[in-house]
């Protein structure tokens, strides 16, 4: 903010309190009418969204001690004076703001107070506004008066929610609270994982002072399913086959997530471990469409019939005299 508008804007009046109001009021009214005019309550309404800003920029002012301090001394010297660049004879510049102050007259007339380029020399700019309030330099590290280098950004807001397994890999709309008790609707994309954070813009807390407003930021938690298991833009599946299937081949049904099931040809003589794949069933995001990936996983009977026992003993007798861990029995030899 220019030190001009310090001089033309009563903001006293903008938040309707008197100029000896405590911080407990100015706090008060200034959250009463925050929520009244705030953006979120009143979408698209412009003159709502310049008022929440008015109100903002005066209480950034008023609930800082110093600031108010300082705004209350420029508002004594008067409404009527003006911060311009000096004109023939130095009217309308900054002398004429002081002059008063310091015993000096307008125009070419009368003792005159001097503004010199600053470097830390006596009689500059950085010396009067120093002693008027309460030392410190015109400008270091701010852009302005202390605390005036640009309106501040809002705070970040942050906010949990679960999801079902199936809810974060189609994506939703969901409502969270806030911690002002209000509901906020928040769109959440499509494949998105466990512990991942969503960054929405301009949705937390408002600036103190009529800037940006700050972020919502929500973390995420994904329930497990229990059938499938995410592994990056895929999705894994255990299936489970039958001795016979598997040593002669088979055609299987398998499941998908959200959609109708699909059919898998299981070739004879496959093993427990091997990966049948589905192209284009797993996670589908803005970077692009995953798999879905079937792992076969032999189921053995648990219980025997005495005929079943038979038949086995049959196959057993039938088949070469193999040892399948002949290979790995070796290599841990050496």
């Amino acid at each position: 903010m220019a030190s001009q508008d310090w001089f033309d804007k009563d903001f006293y009046a903008v938040l309707g309190v008197s100029k000896d109001a405590s911080e407990a009021e100015l706090k008060k009214t200034y959250r009463k009418l925050a929520r009244q005019y705030h953006p979120d309550s009143n979408p698209g309404d412009a003159a709502a969204e310049a008022k929440f800003k008015e109100l903002s920029e005066a209480y950034s002012v008023l609930s800082d001690k110093e600031q108010r301090a300082e705004y209350d001394q420029v508002r004594a010297m008067g409404s009527g004076a003006r911060f311009t660049a000096g004109g023939p004879g130095g009217q309308g510049g900054f002398e004429d703001v002081f002059g008063g102050m310091f015993g000096g007259g307008q125009g070419g007339g009368g003792q005159r107070v001097r503004f010199g380029q600053g470097g830390g020399g006596a009689g500059g700019f950085e010396d009067i506004l120093g002693g008027m309030f309460g030392g410190g330099g015109f400008g270091q590290n701010t852009g302005g008066f202390r605390g005036f280098g640009g309106p501040t950004k809002g705070r970040d807001v942050t906010a949990t929610t679960t999801l079902d397994f199936a809810t974060a890999i189609a994506g939703d709309t969901v409502k969270l609270a806030q911690g002002n008790g209000r509901q906020v609707n928040v769109r959440i994309p499509a494949g998105v994982a466990d512990g991942q954070k969503i960054r929405l813009r301009g949705r937390g807390e408002p600036s103190p002072d009529g800037g940006e407003a700050g972020d919502l930021v929500v973390a995420v938690t994904v329930r497990k399913h229990p059938v499938f298991e995410r592994d990056g833009l895929n999705l894994r599946i255990d299936v489970p086959v039958t001795f016979v299937e598997a040593a002669l081949g088979a055609t299987i049904e398998v499941p998908t997530l959200g959609g109708p099931t699909v059919k898998l040809r299981v070739a004879p003589g496959t093993p427990s471990g091997r990966v049948l794949r589905v192209k284009g069933r797993g996670v589908t995001t803005k970077n692009g469409t995953g798999d879905l990936l079937a792992t076969v996983q032999v189921a053995v009977p648990s219980h025997l019939s005495d005929k079943a026992r038979e038949a086995l003993d049959a196959l057993a007798a039938a088949l070469p005299d193999e040892d399948p861990r002949e290979d790995i029995l070796a290599k841990a030899r050496g």
